[in-house]
């Protein structure tokens, strides 16, 4: 939803059904380092409010903080100065989030820079989160970290790496992308939830194919969604669950209107099939989504940079989000962490 005004987003999404935004801070949807960021905030809660929109924070502009430098600089940047700006924007994010009332602010590690090595960089990683940890303790607002293919921290597992270095915070919790579960976990999506079940504060949904970071829009991948849908509902999630199609912006309007009767359609596939008991041929959650009709109980938040994202839950109280962003490219990911293999700066829209 880059291209269009924030409010305009904003109204959009609430009559399509929408639940709640996943909203980025950028120079085109409130923008965290222009001045009275305060005041903007408050008109922007305000319209929330008036929606009747949740809101998840998310901080994944593309150039933010330096036009030539895609997500530059990042927490693992080799000059103490640049890690700062990093870690000023996210304080930032978690002081907006507070007066939104929101989820959860979304984050990520970066990627490896060149000339760091591994451990260096994992220190650096939870030298420069401490802070922003401490401000979300504060503010009562949960940091939800999200691992990214080719990004230090890209697996599960890598979080956990990092929740044990940290001593586990309280208030470090998880951005799980299904699509990434897709791309580059050994279990399948629906087993990711379950096990990122106790740590889970923020959700982001796509389609994926193996191996291959590309956010596609619902039923061109290879994610049996029913399942994952059905994971959530199990595991208590109460947070948005954000739709998020980087490269589809420029078509926001018509896939955040598509995919709530996708996810519609797919939630009531879970919720109407007993696990184990699908017969031979039954309908994944492409062809179980109806192709018209009222959305789905959805959320959706318009990211800065990205499209919004919606939530919605049929099935459970957990919210559905959706996002586009406006330029991602495709990057291929080997099974092993080879991170050289996917191209630099790319995964968070």
């Amino acid at each position: 939803m880059a291209d269009l005004r924030l409010d305009d987003a904003l109204s959009l999404l609430a009559d399509l059904g929408y639940d709640g935004v996943g909203l980025t801070l950028d120079h085109m949807h409130l923008d965290p380092l222009a001045p009275d960021l305060g005041a903007r905030t408050r008109r922007v809660a305000h319209r929330l409010d008036e929606l009747g929109l949740g809101v998840t924070v998310e901080t994944g502009a593309r150039y933010v903080l330096d036009p030539r430098r895609k997500h530059g600089p990042s927490l693992l940047d080799p000059d103490p100065g640049d890690r700062a700006r990093r870690v000023d924007l996210l304080i930032r994010a978690v002081r907006v989030a507070a007066d939104l009332g929101a989820h959860a602010v979304h984050c990520f590690s970066g990627t490896l820079p060149d000339g760091t090595d591994e451990d260096t960089a994992w220190g650096r990683l939870a030298d420069t989160l401490t802070p922003v940890l401490d401000a979300a303790e504060t503010a009562g607002v949960p940091l939800a970290l999200e691992p990214e293919p080719g990004h230090l921290l890209a697996t599960l597992a890598d979080f956990h790496r990092l929740r044990r270095a940290l001593g586990d915070p309280a208030h470090l919790g998880l951005t799980l992308d299904i699509g990434h579960c897709q791309c580059l976990e050994p279990l399948p999506p629906a087993d990711c939830v379950r096990a990122a079940a106790p740590w889970l504060r923020h959700v982001q949904i796509e389609d994926m194919r193996r191996g291959v970071h590309d956010h596609l829009p619902f039923g061109d991948g290879e994610i049996d969604f029913p399942p994952v849908l059905a994971a959530l509902t199990a595991a208590g999630y109460q947070g948005l669950t954000v739709v998020e199609l980087p490269r589809h912006s420029h078509a926001g309007p018509h896939h955040a209107a598509r995919s709530l009767p996708f996810l519609r359609g797919a939630a009531h596939h879970a919720a109407t099939t007993p696990p184990g008991n699908a017969p031979p041929g039954a309908p994944t959650a492409a062809s179980a989504a109806p192709t018209s009709g009222g959305p789905a109980a959805a959320s959706a938040a318009p990211t800065s940079g990205g499209p919004a994202a919606a939530s919605a839950a049929p099935t459970s109280g957990a919210p559905t989000a959706a996002s586009a962003a406006p330029t991602a490219h495709t990057a291929s990911v080997p099974p092993a962490r080879d991170r050289s293999a996917t191209p630099e700066g790319s995964g968070t829209p």
